[in-house]
């Protein structure tokens, strides 16, 4: 502030005159500047954004959204639309509102990945230490490792080995276990077949049909049982005999064509009822083993391989059909087997054994 004095012309009093200078405020700063200018520019790419969308097709556009995203394991485009998570990008098919944004889990093509990559090159632990020299020392691992093996009770190391053989003895024996149970499956329908191809002939033909009753067909632990019986007046055999009547020659003929489809082997038995035989010199295990052997003869000459034959046997009446009533008819029978190639191997228990 400056001033001046004066005198007042008729009093005297001096005069003051006040001069105040106007002074402009501070400098306020450009903040508001950037502030304006970071506003624009946000307009500027906003209609630029918008320009843009108009301006190109559906699939420029997919482009330029994988492009920005950024990387993403589960997925080969991008983070938020990642197939194990289910979801969505602004330009997938489907309305904008929808619930696919929520989360959900769903089975993707590209399998995750392990966060941290496994490094193949030794550690400090596992590699080996090498010297100038060229002498190599183990690594820490393999000087552990052979401490543990040295400071091991007696018979550690052989106990050991004998788990491993044993673990793959076991596994080796299911396998065998799982083979064998298989073909013995695949054997016994072929065995089935037969039989029933052997039922449908007897059935076809006018001069069996009445000989069905003394035909028993079934399925035992040994293989395909095929039975010739004896009914009250109509026997296989005379009396005493080991001669085949007319009767039994056709159904042997109707049975060799059937057993020459198989490759088991064939197994023969004659047994007779309880009634004693009444020959001199001569038994009911003499009269069994003829028949037997009388049945083997025909069907070789009816076409069977001799070696197919594995055993003629005669068992009297010590293996009746009915035992309650050892002289029914039904005891006198010849028997043909034929042999399975394997045998099933035992379910295994719930405890494993």
């Amino acid at each position: 502030m400056a001033g001046g004095r004066g005198k007042d012309a008729q009093g005297g009093r001096p005069i003051i005159i006040k001069r105040e200078e106007v002074v402009e405020g501070g400098h306020h700063g450009g903040a508001w500047k950037v502030a304006y200018a970071d506003f624009v520019t946000a307009m500027m790419a906003f209609f630029l954004l918008m320009w843009l969308l108009n301006a190109t097709t559906e699939e420029q556009r997919r482009g330029l959204a994988d492009y920005f995203s950024p990387a993403n394991i589960f997925s080969h485009t991008s983070s938020g639309n990642g197939q194990p998570f289910g979801g969505r990008t602004p330009y997938a098919d489907g309305n904008m509102a929808s619930d696919r944004g929520a989360a959900q889990i769903v089975n993707g093509r590209v399998p995750p990945q392990p966060d941290v990559e496994e490094d193949d090159t030794d550690t400090p632990a596992t590699a080996p230490v090498y010297h100038r020299d060229g002498t190599t020392e183990p690594s820490i691992a393999d000087r552990d490792r052979g401490r543990a093996r040295a400071n091991a009770p007696p018979g550690h190391a052989e106990r050991e080995a004998h788990g491993v053989a044993g673990g793959a003895e076991a596994v080796g024996q299911q396998q065998k276990e799982q083979q064998a149970r298989q073909q013995a499956a695949h054997e016994r329908a072929a065995l089935e077949s037969a039989a029933e191809q052997l039922r449908a002939r007897v059935a076809a033909d006018p001069e069996l049909a009445p000989l069905a009753r003394q035909l028993a067909i079934d399925m035992t632990p040994e293989g395909l049982r095929i039975q010739l019986l004896d009914e009250d007046q109509i026997a296989m055999f005379a009396t005493g005999s080991a001669a085949p009547n007319e009767r039994a020659k056709l159904l042997l003929q109707k049975i060799a064509p059937v057993l020459q489809g198989l490759s088991e082997k064939i197994s023969i038995s004659g047994h007779t009822d309880a009634t004693p035989f009444a020959g001199r010199d001569r038994s009911n295990w003499d009269l069994s083993t003829e028949r037997a052997n009388a049945t083997r003869k025909l069907l070789v000459e009816a076409g069977l391989p001799e070696d197919r034959i594995r055993s003629v046997t005669g068992n009297a009446d010590r293996d009746p059909l009915l035992p309650a009533d050892p002289f029914a008819a039904a005891n006198r029978r010849i028997a043909i087997t034929v042999l399975r190639q394997t045998r099933p191997a035992p379910a295994p228990t719930p405890d494993g054994n």
